[in-house]
């Protein structure tokens, strides 16, 4: 199975990029903001990709690097989330805005996703609550043992970093304080404003940074 292409972009449509890879054009099907995020025609870029296999066809979907390809998958885990509809959430929002959603139980950030109802929006969060921090925590870096990346191969995925690391829209001034403190101390993006965003939900909208910290701490020890 494909699990990562790098190549030259071709052409970039609605949905889909065609990546030239030693003289054979991938067509990959990716979210809006995996395409807005990709260099130009004539570029070259890298991509994480998932392979789907059925009777009649092979499909490629691509992603800006390995943890959103794990919610990719993660989502179809969900009752009657299929491939279209974890792509549309995955072009709606973030990695960061889907996890806080769910550790949130925000049913209402998920089902801003066209095509995705309340009913969907509330299994994909008490289904996948508590899945999340593992697929997160586990999947960051590509086969190759270096974090995944969008944009121009060889670079250092400044772009793709910046995503995880930036403050989580939304979120609380004393959240993006909390996950700042924890990725200091050595923990990964994801599992911190993971942990950080269940004490939150636990502990009420107007906990200071320091408890955050502690109480996340304490969690991310179990």
């Amino acid at each position: 199975m494909i699990g990562k292409l790098t190549g030259i972009i071709e052409s970039i449509g609605e949905d889909w990029v065609i990546l030239d890879v030693n003289g054979v054009g991938y067509e990959i099907t990716c979210a809006p903001r995996t395409l807005q995020a990709l260099p130009g025609a004539g570029a070259r870029a890298s991509l994480a990709i998932e392979t789907h296999v059925r009777e009649t066809e092979i499909r490629l979907f691509g992603f800006a690097n390995a943890t959103e390809r794990a919610w990719f998958r993660l989502l179809q885990s969900v009752q009657g989330v299929g491939a279209k509809v974890a792509l549309a959430i995955m072009g709606t929002l973030g990695v960061d805005e889907l996890a806080n959603a769910i550790a949130l139980a925000d049913k209402a950030m998920i089902a801003r996703t066209p095509g995705v109802g309340p009913k969907v929006a509330g299994r994909i969060v008490s289904e996948l609550e508590g899945k999340a921090p593992a697929a997160m925590a586990a999947i960051t870096v590509d086969d190759a043992g270096a974090p995944a990346q969008i944009g121009a191969a060889g670079t250092n995925g400044a772009a793709a970093g910046a995503e995880m690391q930036a403050p989580v829209p939304n979120a609380s001034a004393a959240l993006a304080d909390a996950v700042s403190a924890l990725v200091n101390l050595g923990y990964g993006p994801g599992e911190a404003r993971m942990a950080a965003s269940t004490v939150l939900k636990a502990e009420g909208a107007e906990t200071p940074p320091e408890t955050l910290i502690r109480l996340a701490l304490k969690a991310l020890a179990k």
